[in-house]
């Protein structure tokens, strides 16, 4: 278990921030070499096929990110020194992903050689998940289709996110006419931007789900105006939008677009709420060994995946993107024991 931590220190020693993941890339695959284990790569992307590699089985993937943000202003260890505190270790992207992503290696690590397996395994090390980019697991994907499952990496606590919400950013454009300020001229757009705010605020999605929700709609940023005495003629304000399964982000924007005066463009349609049923095995399995299930408010990787996944991993989210991060060793050691031991039960 210790080379785990070790490599982990490795990954927090070595800056990977989103679209830089060159070194941290090889070294994951410095690592699979070491374990005489084959693997693929594809830009900053690396995958591993279990060693009896079925095509009649079904095919199970497990996906974390080596790409970290950058460090936190409140900052007071260096984040690219891994400093060990007791059970603690700190550093950047520890916790987020560095925790999940080596425990789901060793768990793949000590299935690959299984001639028994009732489905195949793949392991995936990929970049850009920091800022939903389009050349991490997205390229992946076509390479290794098709797959049936897929658990994906992330601080949970070990606990089984069965849902998470999908992500829709708009750019909302209020349109008037300038005019002198002093005068009772022009049409004010941010007036118009306000009025459509305000309707933001009061808009309540029909559909809420189970596990996810309601639709959160939050407005989070607006622009103005040139000067003081200057009418604006457009107002931009920014809304983000959480959507839940029951309405695809295509669907979501129509009702905003809708619903507004303003100009609405999104700025992508493809992260959308993703999950599985509670009736699924892997969900049955993990609350019979009192496991936690419960839906995510944040998006992940699972939201580009067009088929059936969940989000697990040790650590603990509300650590992520925080200054001076970390993660209990311990986490990671049952993360590996309960990934074994669910995947060990699991019949797809």
């Amino acid at each position: 278990m210790e080379k785990y931590i070790h490599l982990l220190k490795s990954l927090i020693s070595t800056p990977s921030f989103s679209k830089e993941e060159e070194k941290t890339a090889e070294i994951m695959r410095n690592f699979l070499a070491t374990e005489q284990i084959p693997f693929n790569t594809k830009q900053n992307n690396t995958w591993a096929f279990n060693k009896y590699f079925d095509k009649a089985k079904p095919t199970v993937l497990l996906d974390s990110h080596i790409d970290t943000v950058r460090p936190a202003k409140g900052y007071t260890l260096d984040p690219f020194k891994p400093i060990e505190n007791g059970d603690k270790l700190f550093g950047l992207g520890s916790n987020d992903a560095g925790g999940p992503l080596v425990s789901l290696l060793a768990t793949f690590v000590h299935f690959y050689s299984r001639k028994d397996l009732p489905f195949n395994l793949i392991f995936a090390a990929t970049a850009e998940e920091e800022i939903s980019g389009r050349r991490g697991l997205e390229i992946v994907l076509p390479e290794i289709a098709p797959v049936d499952f897929a658990i994906i990496g992330e601080p949970t606590k070990m606990e089984l996110a069965i849902a998470e919400k999908g992500l829709l950013v708009l750019d909302c454009y209020a349109h008037g006419k300038s005019g002198h300020a002093a005068r009772d001229e022009g049409e004010n757009a941010l007036y118009k931007a306000l009025d459509d705010i305000e309707k933001l605020r009061n808009f309540k999605f029909e559909k809420v789900s189970e596990v996810l929700g309601e639709v959160k709609i939050s407005v989070t940023q607006i622009e103005a105006g040139t000067q003081h005495n200057v009418v604006p003629d457009v107002c931009h304000f920014v809304a983000d939008v959480r959507t839940n399964e029951h309405y695809p982000n295509k669907d979501a924007y129509k009702i905003i677009n809708d619903l507004l005066e303003s100009e609405v463009k999104p700025r992508s349609l493809r992260l959308n709420s993703s999950g599985i049923n509670e009736l699924h095995p892997f969900a049955q399995l993990a609350k019979n060994m009192g496991i936690n299930i419960y839906g995510s408010p944040t998006t992940s990787d699972q939201a580009i995946i067009p088929f059936l996944s969940v989000k697990m991993g040790p650590g603990d989210s509300a650590r992520s993107h925080t200054a001076d991060e970390y993660i209990h060793k311990s986490e990671i050691f049952k993360g590996i024991e309960q990934y074994i031991k669910i995947l060990d039960g699991l019949k797809l």
